[in-house]
């Protein structure tokens, strides 16, 4: 046994060497850091969430909402009727909206119009984020921010 354990000594000595070799640098080069791993959040399921900016510009005289329920289902207001959607967090902070349903009430001209653009936005978000406590969600033509709600 002590034959094996000297024949195999050189070969360990050999490819630790190696491995040493492959992890420094050559001559002028820097060494190279491994970038930082970036920790992953989770999505503040069943949380109440009201809108206050979007695409940069404030929400202002109307009233915007969405929670994330623990079955993906996410629901709100969007300034005029209630709606409904699949809703999914995914890895690396990606997020997709299914199809929306929502509800048929009459509203003026001004909440119709925000109403489908917010919906509009919620449709396409493709990013999350969790940002000094407020939710961003980035969407294809920007992004909408929300504060917690009651």
């Amino acid at each position: 046994m002590a034959a094996l354990v000297l024949s195999l000594s050189p070969m360990l000595v050999t490819d630790a060497l190696a491995q040493r070799r492959q992890q420094m640098p050559s001559r002028g080069e820097q060494p190279q850091e491994a970038p930082p791993q970036k920790q992953e959040k989770n999505f503040p399921l069943d949380a109440s969430w009201t809108a206050i900016q979007m695409n940069g510009k404030p929400i202002n005289g109307f009233r915007a909402t969405l929670k994330v329920d623990s079955n993906l289902r996410g629901t709100g207001f969007g300034g005029c009727n209630t709606f409904s959607a699949s809703a999914y967090p995914l890895r690396q902070q990606a997020f997709a909206v299914g199809p929306i349903a929502v509800t048929k009430s009459t509203c003026d001209k001004s909440a119709s119009d925000f109403e489908r653009s917010y919906l509009m936005a919620l449709r396409s978000a493709r990013q999350w984020d969790l940002i000094e406590g407020r939710l961003v969600l980035k969407t294809g033509a920007g992004e909408i921010r929300f504060d917690r709600g009651i």
